[in-house]
């Protein structure tokens, strides 16, 4: 079918109409079990009563004015994201790639307004994703995002991921800040070892830098804590914030501390839908549902139960599973078949999940599931295995 939307997806051919928490209903009426979540965005589920409400109420008061003006709800969701992070400041956008954008102009801000205004630099990772904007997909690094698009943007120095001596290396007079996503989503579910954000920290306190977190994907206890840095033991200066802040609403956050944000001043930086009267109040629906008494302890439980049966299957299926990783509800099954090919198999056992880098399938379930939606899933995937071990024979062979 001919379509008008510019060509930029291999959209796979298949729309739903409908969702009921962890479930979507095809255009065909077939369900199928959401181990996606708009990519980690839909983390309470589809169509969850209270942010339903919460819209519905929003639209019939206001929309939209500005932030020529104050926004109540914007002030109330920011202090609500204070309370419950390190950050003394909120910027709110519309996407994590302008989140990217806000911590970019923030740390280079900075540093000019602490004297250094050559220091532009930002350190960031092999295997990382920051999104898609110029200045992101230069911090990315990949090639295939930078391809066709001329020189990229200035300031980014990409080192080997979990190499504190080529981090080191790459700290020169020019250097304002490093970049990391403590759990690398889209480049393989790769978890950043936690002594190694620890000397990142060190770093950046001895050589005056900032020390920026990418949690938009880690964000909003998709790990089993509020933000991943919890679980650490340190603390960055800026954390951009984005998808499931917004439960499906588009939504994104720079968070920052006084020192770090100090640079920005009036007229510095701006969104004219940013933080607008319905994205506010979704947000503060979110940080209702996941702020309540036990809802970060119910998805902790959740997340062992899901990875100590995902180690079941890899044991059961070692020539088709080569790895479990990940923390929280964000897993990584590393596949000996292609990942493409379990995503696929999954999909016909009615089960949708989304593939990353070092040949890894995604499993992103909305934070609210319980014991049936893991049976199903594990159900599910043991299904697909059986048939991918039996599609290739030799997968043993090339796993050992």
């Amino acid at each position: 079918m001919n379509s008008h939307l510019l060509p930029t997806y291999a959209r796979v051919p298949l729309a739903f109409e409908r969702g009921e928490g962890a479930w979507l209903i095809a255009t065909t009426g077939e369900r199928y079990l959401d181990f996606t979540s708009g990519v980690a965005v839909n983390a309470l589920g589809h169509c969850h009563p209270h942010l339903i409400e919460a819209l519905t109420e929003q639209a019939k008061k206001l929309w939209h004015v500005s932030n020529l003006y104050r926004i109540p709800e914007g002030e109330k969701l920011a202090d609500r994201l204070c309370a419950a992070s390190f950050a003394d400041f909120v910027f709110f956008q519309n996407s994590g790639a302008e989140a990217i954008e806000c911590a970019i102009k923030m740390a280079r801000k900075y540093q000019s307004a602490s004297g250094k205004p050559e220091r532009f630099r930002i350190i960031t990772f092999e295997g990382a994703f920051h999104g898609r904007t110029l200045a992101a997909i230069a911090a990315t690094g990949n090639k295939k995002y930078l391809d066709g698009f001329g020189p990229p943007m200035p300031g980014f120095d990409q080192v080997p991921f979990n190499d504190l001596d080529a981090v080191k290396k790459a700290i020169g007079p020019e250097t304002a800040a490093i970049l990391i996503e403590p759990v690398q989503g889209e480049g393989g579910v790769r978890v950043v070892p936690v002594p190694f954000l620890r000397a990142l920290r060190k770093l950046c306190d001895d050589n005056g830098l900032l020390l920026i977190f990418d949690e938009i994907q880690t964000g909003f206890a998709r790990t089993g804590d509020m933000f991943a840095y919890q679980h650490t033991g340190i603390v960055p200066d800026i954390m951009p914030l984005a998808k499931a802040l917004g439960g499906g609403f588009p939504v994104g956050a720079c968070l920052a501390t006084a020192e770090a944000a100090k640079g920005m001043t009036p007229g510095t930086h701006g969104s004219t839908f940013g933080g607008n009267e319905l994205a506010m109040a979704v947000g503060n629906a979110v940080m209702d549902i996941m702020t309540a008494p036990g809802f970060i302890e119910n998805v902790r439980k959740n997340a062992l139960v899901f990875k100590q049966r995902l180690a079941e299957l890899k044991d059961r299926h070692a020539s088709v599973i080569a790895e479990v990783r990940g923390e929280g509800l964000l897993m990584g099954l590393r596949m000996v078949p292609p990942a493409a090919e379990m995503v696929d198999e999954l999909r016909a056992e009615k089960m949708i999940t989304v593939a990353a880098g070092d040949n890894v399938v995604r499993l992103l379930p909305p934070l609210i599931i319980g014991e049936h939606e893991i049976a199903e899933a594990i159900a599910r995937i043991d299904r697909a295995c059986a048939r991918l071990a039996q599609a290739h024979p030799r997968a043993k062979q090339v796993a050992s």
